[in-house]
């Protein structure tokens, strides 16, 4: 009997490439189906889910017309813009936070406004001043990221310098209340003295910076206390008017978003002063902070998407996982419901600050981090 070598060894090499090319050929051809079959099965598997994500997407879209009573808030610099929507119509959007709140801040920013100038020439070294061990030596080296000796923060500096100059020369009329004036003046004097200062040396360093810092915080101090002041009047006249508007029982099941960005979207300075004007058996789930990376086009359908897939969640919550009460809960919140199932396999807990213990320190209106709780 001819083995396969006893084969091959009695024919030309041409039959031999030929034999070998058939073989070939036959076996690409019965995997070529088997391939094409894998991939339709998958295909056909991945197009449940796009079926799923397109019916939600549509359940989504009609429930936002659904949506009352809802007041999203927008924060801004003018101590932010609020929007009732009841019964599907949006009712009114109102900026109703008093001017001193925009004109404490203004000024009391002017030493981030500096700092935002100088603060790519700061130097990569943290020096000795007060609290250094807080500064990331990484973190520094990355924003301090001009060459030593670089110049090129005279310019804008004195540019800044003469907004500085401008509006003190203009601040004794603008009608503010004795102690905002003296605050006021104190920051900018100080601050013009300060630029002055340093670009008649050509030269600065952070502690000659934090120095200048120091000097006026206490007159920020003094301008933050008129913008909180500001800002909780302005809301609290405006929570009210809308409760007597749309009445108790609509107000007791009312939803809030609050969009704002990361820096700002723990214990946000709106949604403390709003918490206290809710349903507090509901403010914990009703009171809603979005953060955002950057502040949208469309804020109010920005949040009005996010809060219907919010409601529809906390159905389908009770509807699918009515077995897994604790699954149901992922679903209803900021958890990802494969979490538990990760932090299992990998041995994990999850974060004890932050997002995980979030829930519980807003709803005493607890800093999670610092543990401090907003003056009432």
């Amino acid at each position: 009997m001819a083995t396969r070598r006893g084969f091959l060894g009695t024919v030309s090499a041409a039959g031999a490439a030929t034999f070998l090319t058939q073989t070939q050929a036959a076996t690409s051809a019965s995997a070529a189906p088997a391939a094409t079959d894998e991939k339709a099965a998958r295909d056909a598997i991945r197009n449940v889910n796009a079926g799923m994500r397109s019916n939600y997407a549509t359940l989504k879209a009609e429930l936002v017309k659904h949506l009352s009573p809802v007041i999203i808030v927008q924060n801004n610099a003018v101590g932010g813009r609020f929007t009732l929507i009841n019964n599907g119509v949006r009712v009114e959007t109102v900026d109703p936070v008093p001017e001193y709140f925009e004109l404490a801040k203004s000024i009391a920013h002017i030493p981030l406004g500096i700092y935002s100038v100088l603060a790519a020439y700061l130097g990569d070294q943290v020096p000795n001043i007060p609290n250094a061990e807080r500064i990331d030596p990484h973190d520094l080296g990355m924003v301090a990221f001009k060459t030593p000796g670089d110049k090129g923060w005279i310019t804008p500096l004195n540019t800044y310098r003469t907004t500085l100059s401008s509006a003190l020369t203009k601040l004794p009329t603008a009608n503010l209340p004795d102690d905002l004036y003296t605050s006021c003046n104190k920051i900018l004097t100080e601050a013009v003295k300060f630029i002055d200062a340093i670009v008649k040396a050509q030269s600065f360093d952070m502690v000659t910076y934090n120095r200048f810092a120091a000097s006026v915080y206490p007159s920020i101090r003094v301008n933050m206390t008129f913008a909180a002041t500001a800002q909780i009047t302005g809301i609290e006249g405006l929570m009210k008017r809308w409760r007597t508007l749309i009445g108790e029982q609509a107000w007791s099941d009312l939803y809030v978003t609050v969009l704002s960005i990361w820096t700002t979207s723990e214990l946000n300075q709106a949604s403390i002063i709003i918490r206290r004007t809710m349903n507090q058996a509901k403010v914990a789930t009703h009171l809603i902070d979005l953060p955002t990376v950057e502040t949208p086009s469309d804020p109010i359908a920005v949040a009005l998407d996010n809060l219907a897939r919010i409601v529809q969640d906390n159905v389908a919550a009770e509807m699918v996982f009515n077995a897994d009460l604790e699954v149901a809960d992922a679903l209803k919140g900021k958890e990802d419901l494969l979490s538990d199932e990760i932090l299992k396999q990998i041995g994990g807990t999850a974060p004890a600050a932050g997002t995980a213990a979030f829930g519980t320190a807003a709803a005493a209106g607890a800093c999670p981090v610092t543990g401090r709780t907003a003056a009432v």
